[in-house]
Order: structure tokens, then C-alpha cells, then sequence
């Protein structure tokens, strides 16, 4: 999948290096055609003996070639570019009419080898006061003249090559191929330095650029409650055109010389080297250094977490930006050759997603484990994001040759999100193992929320906010679930009320109905199993009603979690909410069953009045009793932990309404068959608005004395 290995960033020719070499091999080849020059003269005796026609047509033309010759042979000391020019153009014109057969000769025009050489050496001088000048490329004028002398090289070399076989021809073949060699080399570099421009430019800007800031590990979660975003925000950033409208107009002239040469493989070579380069100085720019794939599987997670949020921003950014202004910088320089400009773009488009998709590939090659879930998910909206904006940019080639020059990136953008996909159903559903194992025999001193419900409720709540995503994984990766796993008794309240506020059982619909969810059949499976082992962990605690304690505080805690949320509540559906709810009211009436049903069995009235008189000694060993069970239940649940204020104002209000109205109708009753002083002190420990106050420190995780409490 990897693409080729990236060019060294600097110039690199196709054929500077080797000028010498093709001169020779120009030689070579111009050299196979050579004969004598007298053969000329032999055939044109010969000719006398034709027509009278044929006779009249040659004298004209050698007449023009002699005219020509005259001309060429002429001194004109002050001859310029643009004079000599002038006379190539009538040669070349003479030269094209005989090849096209329009003035009805077939001889060749006698060549101005005069005006040939000195056009060429123009040329030479041209091109040689450029390269030793302060500024190397013309402007104005002064590019133009340049330029047009370069393709006036071209049209002669091209015109002679098609006669090389005259002998007379031979020399002018040779000087003309050379010097448009040197010709093609001078603009190559040009060309070379105008694109080097934008790419210094853009590695200074790269040089100042900064990471992306890590996001904080999703474990840290499994400590506290808090809210982290996705940050996987598309990069709405716009590039800054890399050239001046004037650079890609001269990048365009320079590629049009180069292509009507015969040089189009050497210009392509240049521009795709520089291109590259200015991509690798873009990726930098964006903070994104490339990583191997053996460097991604042994980095830490916490590293890895930054590159990713990293490697998502220059996802984003190349190809919603990059890219789109790369087709058009291409299409511009390359104006009038499109199949020219395709190919560098796709093959350009092609090394770049490949690249960025060799990270993305790693990743889904790396240990799984829970808190890698919503990076891999962050990887795979990027993905499925920008496929409209990678189809509009490399649509389908049908049946074209060039199609199995390269993998298609969106193949490539599919295989790898494709893997995403399933790597984030098993991360998913790895949750389900974790819950099962984790059986610890140790309880949360005070009954509080356990840290097993932090982690699960906060990973679900925070799954939940890539629904759409999960939803879209579990429905292309159904094969990927594992089965629901019901109690052989038949209960299947691990299904009931996910998928929906209407609360169905997905499972059921399974194969038979459109609206069957598998992500949130998955999520109801995971809240039972929660439910399940946290049912598990109460009976740790040897108190009942600090048993009931732990799981109002942990049932809370998830219904608190998923009321706030409403994209796991709709997910869980409201049947699974009541249900929920359900259990908690129970687990209240358990605790004050356990509890406080105890304490005012002191408070009745049963055997107290005997024969119409109230027993003293009874009465007394009742409010004894009553005292002592007050004071151990004070002790004891105020080290009780209810972290959750609604709750424990709930909890405090329920008992101070069922033992404090209780309490002060006894006191009234039968406060006054006490003898008063001593006996009363001893015996009434607390008034009804002690009893109220002491109620008040319940369950708030510190054991408190109430010896000041009590009533004077």
C-alpha cells in the first residue's frame, strides 16, 4: 500500500546530469543518414530529362533557396535575434510547404546553413546570459523573445529530423539538436527554481509551527466525572495559493516549450519531485511528521492519542484543501494537455492519501483496548466525511489504461475505514469481557458509587455521542456482534427498551424488522451486565440496608447519567428508564425496611398498659432501647456515603418523616408516667427536633458524635 519512497527534496534531473551523453547519442543517431552532399547535385542532372513542367517547378524553387542562401550570405553586422528569426521562419515555412507537398516539388530547399548557425549561436548567447546573470529568468518582453526563440529551435530540429537523411542536412541537424538540448537543460532548471520557490516558502512556515495540544486519555474518566469533546472538528482552513498568478503563467509557458520538444517526461519528472516535496513541507506545516508503521505499534497510547488528533487535522485539511488547489495548479501549468495533467494529479492525489493512510492502517493494527474506541472512531468520520469531496476530485477512469497504473485512493480510503469499523465493534464489545471480569471482593467502604459504574456509565454516555457512527459500524459489521446473552430462564431484560423511545425488544426484530439496532441492543446488554455484577458486589457488605445503600447510590448515579444524556437515553429506551427507576424506589424501601422498621418497633404501644395502667419498668426498657438503637444507627450511617445531594436530601426527609412524627406522638404519650429530674434525663435522651437534626447528618461520610445533640 505504501506508496513510492519520497524523492530527496531537491532537484532532481532527468537529464541535466547527463547532457553529454544524449549530445553523443543525438550524434548517433543523426549520423546513419549521412551520404555525400554531391549525390544532390547527380539527382538534379538526371531530373533535366523529365518534363518540361517538372523543369520549371525546380528551377523556381532552387531560385527561392538561392534567394535565401543570398540572403544568409549577406553581412549584416548588426543582425539580431529578431531579424535571424525572421529568416528561419521563411525557411521553415518553404521547409513545411515541400514536406506537406503544397508547392508541388519534392526535393528539399537548399539549407541557409549561414543563417542556421547564426540563429543558433543567438540562441546560445541568449540562453547563456540568463544562466550567468544575477537574475536567471527574463521578465517582459525580454521572456517572450526568449521563449519563442526556444520553440523556433524546436520546429527547425523537429523540420530537419524529417529530411536527416540529406546529407546536406547533417550539420544543421546536429547543431540545432545540441543547442535545443541546451535549450530544454536551461529551462528544466527554471522551471525547477520557480516551483522551489513556494516550497522554501512553506518550510519556513512549517519551521514555526506547533503540535496539535494532546486530548486527555479517556481512562481518566474512570477516576472522576467530566465531559470530553470529539475533537475531531473538520479543518475549515483555506491554503494560500503556493504562486503568484505571473509564477504559474511562466510555469505554464516553460511546460508548453518543454511538451512541444519532445521534453514532456523530463518537465513532468521536475514538477512531480517539487510537488511531493511541497506536500511533505505541508504535512509539517499541519504538525504531522510521517511515522512507520513499526514506529506507530510501539508508541504509547498517550503519544499515539496527539499523532492521531494530528494526523485527523491533516487528513482533513489535504484533502478538502490541498488536493482541490493541486488539480488546479495542475491544470493551469499544464493548460492545453489534459491527459498531461490527469496523470500528474492522480499519481500526485495517489502518494499523498496513500501516505496519510499508512498511519490510519497502523493504528488498526494496535493492541485493542477500551480507550482507543473514540480515536478510532475519530479516524473513521474523517474518512467517511471527505469520500463526497474525494469523489468529486477523482472520479471514476471507467476502462482507461492509466486506471491500473495505480491502486484508486477511495479503494484504499475504503479497505482502511473498513478495518476501523471492525476494530471499533470489537473494542465495543470487549466492554461486555470487562464488566464480567471484574469480580473484586472488596466493597466500596460507605456504600458509594463504584468505580466499575463510573467508567462503564461515562464510556457509554461518551460512546453515545458517536451514535450516528456506532449505529452506521454495528449495521456494516453485524456479523462482528456477539449474541445476546439471556438467562436460561428466559429473561430478556437485556434487550427491552434499547433502540428507541418505545422501549420493543430490538433483539426479537432481528432479521424481521427495519428498525432493529445493534449498536443499542449492545448497549442495553452492557448496562444489564452492570446492573447484574453490581447486584453482585452488594451482598459484599454483611448490612443489609448499607447493601440497599450501594445500589441506590450506583443506581442513581446511571440514571442521573442517562437522563442527562439523550442520546443514550434514547438509545436505552423509556421502558428500560422505568424499569430502572423501579428498582431504585425498592432499593428505598428495603433500606428503611431494614432500618428504621426496627427502630420504631420500640415506639408501639403493644404490652405497655397492663390492667389499665402503663407499666413503668416496660416503658423504661423501651426507651433504652429506642436510645441505644438510635445512637448505633447514627454512628454507623453517618460514615455512609450518598454522594449525590438529591438523594440524600430523599433519604433524610423519608426517615425524619416516618421516625420523627413517631417518635414525638410516644414522647407525648407516655413522657409524663416518668418521674421528673433524674428519672427523665436518664431515660428521654432526645427531643422530637434532636431526633431531626441527627437525621440531618446522615450519609454524609463522617462518623460524628452526638453528645452535643442530645437534649438537655
Amino acid at each position: 500500500m505504501e506508496c513510492n519512497q519520497p524523492l530527496a527534496p531537491r532537484k532532481s534531473s532527468s537529464f541535466s546530469a547527463g547532457r553529454d551523453e544524449k549530445r553523443r547519442e543525438i550524434d548517433r543517431n543523426l549520423s546513419l543518414g549521412t551520404v555525400k552532399v554531391e549525390q544532390g547535385h547527380e539527382r538534379k542532372q538526371r531530373r533535366n530529362e523529365e518534363t518540361i513542367q517538372e523543369e520549371e517547378e525546380e528551377e523556381e524553387a532552387e531560385e527561392r533557396a538561392a534567394n535565401m542562401e543570398g540572403a544568409s550570405n549577406r553581412e549584416e553586422p548588426e543582425a539580431n535575434l529578431i531579424t535571424v528569426s525572421g529568416d528561419i521562419d521563411n525557411f521553415l515555412a518553404v521547409l513545411l510547404a515541400v514536406g506537406d507537398g503544397r508547392d508541388g516539388r519534392h526535393e528539399p530547399p537548399e539549407i541557409p546553413e549561414s543563417t542556421i548557425e547564426k540563429f543558433v549561436v543567438l540562441v546560445e548567447e541568449e540562453i547563456a546570459m540568463y544562466e550567468t546573470g544575477d537574475e536567471k529568468w527574463p521578465s517582459g518582453g525580454a521572456e517572450s523573445s526568449l521563449l519563442d526563440a526556444i520553440d523556433r529551435v524546436s520546429k527547425l530540429t523537429t523540420g530537419l529530423r524529417k529530411i536527416s537523411s540529406e546529407p546536406k542536412y547533417q550539420q544543421a541537424v546536429n547543431r540545432s539538436g545540441t543547442v535545443l538540448h541546451q535549450a530544454m537543460c536551461f529551462l528544466e532548471d527554471e522551471f525547477h527554481s520557480l516551483l522551489q520557490d513556494a516550497r522554501t516558502k512553506q518550510e519556513a512556515v512549517s519551521s514555526s509551527s506547533s503540535k496539535t495540544k494532546p486530548q486527555p486519555s479517556f481512562s481518566r474518566l474512570y477516576d472522576f466525572d467530566r465531559h470530553v469533546p470529539p475533537s475531531s472538528e473538520p479543518s475549515s482552513c483555506k491554503p494560500s495559493p503556493a504562486y503568484t498568478p505571473e509564477a504559474v503563467e511562466r510555469l505554464h509557458r516553460i511546460a508548453d516549450s518543454m511538451i512541444s520538444a519532445g521534453y514532456d517526461a523530463e518537465c513532468c519528472q521536475v514538477f512531480a519531485v517539487a510537488r511531493r516535496n511541497a506536500f511533505e513541507a505541508g504535512l509539517l506545516s499541519l504538525g504531522f511528521e510521517k511515522v512507520s508503521i513499526e514506529d506507530v505499534l510501539k508508541m504509547a497510547w498517550e503519544s499515539l492519542e496527539t499523532e492521531i488528533a494530528t494526523w485527523i487535522k491533516a487528513f482533513r485539511h489535504t484533502i478538502t484543501a490541498s488536493i482541490s488547489a493541486e488539480r488546479e495548479l495542475c491544470e493551469a501549468v499544464f493548460a492545453g494537455h489534459r491527459a498531461i495533467s490527469d496523470r500528474l494529479f492522480r499519481t500526485l492525489a495517489h502518494c499523498a492519501i496513500i501516505q496519510l493512510l499508512t498511519f490510519a492502517e497502523a493504528v488498526t493494527m494496535t493492541k485493542r483496548s477500551a480507550e482507543k474506541l473514540f480515536k478510532v472512531l475519530d479516524i473513521y468520520e474523517a474518512m467517511r466525511d471527505v469520500m463526497p469531496t474525494v469523489d468529486a476530485l477523482l472520479p471514476d477512469e471507467g476502462e482507461q489504461e492509466e486506471s491500473s497504473i495505480l491502486v484508486d485512493p477511495k479503494t484504499e480510503i475504503s479497505s482502511v475505514r473498513f478495518r476501523l469499523g471492525e476494530a471499533a465493534v470489537a473494542i465495543f464489545c470487549e466492554l461486555e469481557s470487562s464488566i464480567k471480569a471484574d469480580n473484586s471482593k472488596t466493597p466500596v467502604p460507605g456504600g458509594g458509587v463504584h468505580p466499575l459504574t463510573r467508567y462503564v456509565t461515562n464510556y457509554l454516555k461518551y460512546a453515545c455521542e458517536y451514535k450516528n457512527t456506532l449505529d452506521q459500524v454495528f449495521k456494516e459489521h453485524r456479523h462482528s456482534e456477539k449474541p445476546s446473552s439471556t438467562d436460561g430462564n428466559g429473561d430478556n431484560s437485556r434487550g427491552s427498551g434499547g433502540g428507541g423511545s418505545g422501549g420493543g425488544d430490538n433483539r426479537g426484530n432481528n432479521g424481521g424488522n427495519g428498525n432493529y439496532n445493534p449498536f443499542a441492543a449492545q448497549l442495553v446488554g452492557a448496562m444489564d451486565l452492570l446492573h447484574s455484577n453490581l447486584e453482585s458486589k452488594s451482598k459484599l457488605y454483611r448490612d443489609l440496608a448499607l447493601s440497599n445503600i450501594f445500589l441506590m447510590n450506583n443506581g442513581r448515579y446511571v440514571a442521573k447519567k442517562v437522563k442527562g444524556s439523550p442520546e443514550i437515553h434514547q438509545l436505552l429506551g423509556e421502558t428500560w428508564y422505568r424499569k430502572r427507576s423501579s428498582d431504585l424506589r425498592q432499593y428505598h424501601k428495603n433500606y428503611q425496611r431494614e432500618t428504621w422498621s426496627k427502630l420504631l418497633a420500640c415506639l408501639r404501644d403493644d404490652g405497655l398498659q397492663v390492667k389499665g395502667s402503663v407499666a413503668k419498668p416496660l416503658l423504661k426498657e423501651r426507651f433504652k432501647s429506642f436510645n441505644a438503637m438510635f445512637e448505633d444507627i447514627h454512628k454507623a450511617q453517618s460514615s455512609w456515603v450518598v454522594s449525590d445531594e438529591q438523594l440524600q436530601s430523599e433519604l433524610r426527609v423519608s426517615v425524619s418523616a416516618v421516625v420523627v412524627p413517631a417518635y414525638r406522638s410516644f414522647l407525648g404519650r407516655f413522657s409524663q408516667y416518668l418521674d421528673p429530674g433524674r428519672q427523665t434525663e436518664k431515660y428521654i435522651k432526645f427531643g422530637a427536633e434532636d431526633l431531626e437534626n441527627l437525621i440531618d447528618e446522615l450519609f454524609d461520610g463522617n462518623p460524628s458524635s452526638m453528645a452535643s445533640k442530645r437534649r438537655t
